[in-house]
C-alpha cells in the first residue's frame, strides 16, 4: 500500500532535484528523506532517480510515477478538505430516497431549492425506490432520508418517521363519459364502472387497500386494469379506457381527454413521511431534515403531524 507521506517526499525532492534542499523544505533532515525514498523504491520495484555525486534526477519511469503521484495527492487533500467539512457539517453529499409523490407534491423540489441556497456545495444524489428499499437504505445508512408513503412502526428501534402531508385524491374520467357532466357524482353512480387501480406492484396490498376504500365509501370498482403509476392512469381514462383516483397534485394541469371532479364524501388521499434514522451521523443531515418537516407546511393538512397515517388509495 502507498504511504501518502513518502509520495509527499517523493514530489519534493523531484521538484528540487535535491535531497539536502528537499529536507529543508520538509523541516527533515537529509537522513531520513534519503531512507524513506529509498523504502518507496523498494516497496514499488522502481528506480525513481538515477544519482550522482552532483545531483539526483528523475528516470524516465520517475517522470511517469511524478504526475501521477501529484495527482493522487491532489485527491487526497480534496479527501481530506472534504471529511473536515462533513464533519462540521459545512458541506458534502446527501443520499435522499424518495418516491414520486414527493416530487410532484412539490415536497423534495422545495426542500432542494432551499438546500441549494443555503449550502451551494453540496451534493445530492437522488434515489428513487420504492419504501420497503428505502427503510433498508436507511439502516444500512446508505440513504440520510427517506420520504415515504408509510412510516415504518412505531417500536422500530432504528427509524422514525413524521407525516409531511396528505394529497388527496380527485375522480378522473373519460372526458366523454355519461358522467363527465356531473359536478359530483355519487357512490351508486361509480358503483360497477370500469376502474383503473393506480399503484406500483412492488408495494403489496395497495389494491387491496384501493378496493377496501372504495367499497366502504359506498361503492365496488370493477377493476379493468392496472396502472403502475398516476401518468400512465391519465393516459388509460384519457383513452376512455376506465375511471381512476389520482393525487391532486397530479392534477395541476390540464390532461386532454380527461375531466376531473372532486369526491367531496370519498376520504382517500395519498400521505408522505418523512423517515430517518434515529442515530444522526452529520449535523447536515439534521439540518435537511428540519428543511423538509417545516417547508411542507403550507400544503399540509392541519393534522398532518399525527403519528397514524391516513386512508390510503
Amino acid at each position: 500500500m502507498l504511504d501518502l507521506r513518502q509520495l509527499r517526499y517523493f514530489v519534493i525532492v523531484a521538484e528540487t532535484e535535491h535531497v539536502g534542499r528537499a529536507a529543508e523544505r520538509l523541516h527533515i533532515s537529509q537522513s531520513p528523506l534519503s531512507r524513506q525514498i529509498a523504502q518507496l523504491e523498494k516497496n514499488l520495484g522502481l528506480t525513481l532517480f538515477e544519482r550522482s555525486q552532483q545531483r539526483i534526477r528523475l528516470t524516465s519511469d520517475g517522470h511517469v510515477f511524478l504526475t501521477e503521484a501529484r495527482a493522487l495527492l491532489r485527491h487526497a487533500d480534496r479527501l481530506e478538505n472534504l471529511g473536515r467539512r462533513l464533519g462540521r457539517g459545512e458541506e458534502g453529499g446527501l443520499c435522499i430516497g424518495y418516491v414520486a409523490e414527493a416530487m410532484h407534491t412539490g415536497v423534495l423540489p422545495t426542500a432542494l431549492r432551499t438546500l441549494r441556497e443555503e449550502r451551494p456545495g453540496i451534493h445530492v444524489a437522488l434515489y428513487d425506490q420504492e419504501t420497503a428499499e428505502q427503510f433498508e437504505g436507511l439502516r444500512q445508512r446508505s440513504l440520510d432520508i427517506a420520504l415515504v408513503r408509510t412510516p415504518p412502526p412505531e417500536d422500530d428501534p432504528d427509524l422514525d418517521a413524521s407525516a409531511l402531508l396528505r394529497d388527496p385524491l380527485l375522480l378522473a374520467l373519460p372526458a366523454d363519459h355519461p358522467l363527465a357532466d356531473r359536478a359530483e357524482p355519487t357512490p351508486d353512480e361509480l358503483d360497477g364502472e370500469p376502474w383503473i387501480a393506480v399503484g406500483d406492484p412492488r408495494e403489496p396490498g395497495r389494491r387491496d387497500t384501493f378496493v377496501a376504500s372504495c367499497t366502504s365509501s359506498g361503492f365496488t370498482p370493477d377493476i379493468r386494469l392496472d396502472a403502475a403509476d398516476p401518468l400512465t392512469a391519465l393516459g388509460l381514462v384519457a383513452s376512455g379506457l376506465g375511471l381512476a383516483l389520482i393525487q391532486r397534485s397530479m392534477m395541476r394541469g390540464a390532461t386532454e381527454g380527461v375531466v376531473v371532479r372532486e369526491l367531496p364524501w370519498y376520504g382517500g388521499s395519498v400521505p408522505l413521511w418523512a423517515a430517518w434514522h434515529r442515530v444522526d451521523l452529520r449535523p447536515v443531515v439534521a439540518s435537511f431534515r428540519e428543511t423538509v418537516l417545516t417547508g411542507h407546511e403550507a400544503s399540509s393538512a392541519p393534522d398532518a403531524s399525527a403519528r397514524t397515517p391516513d386512508s390510503e388509495a
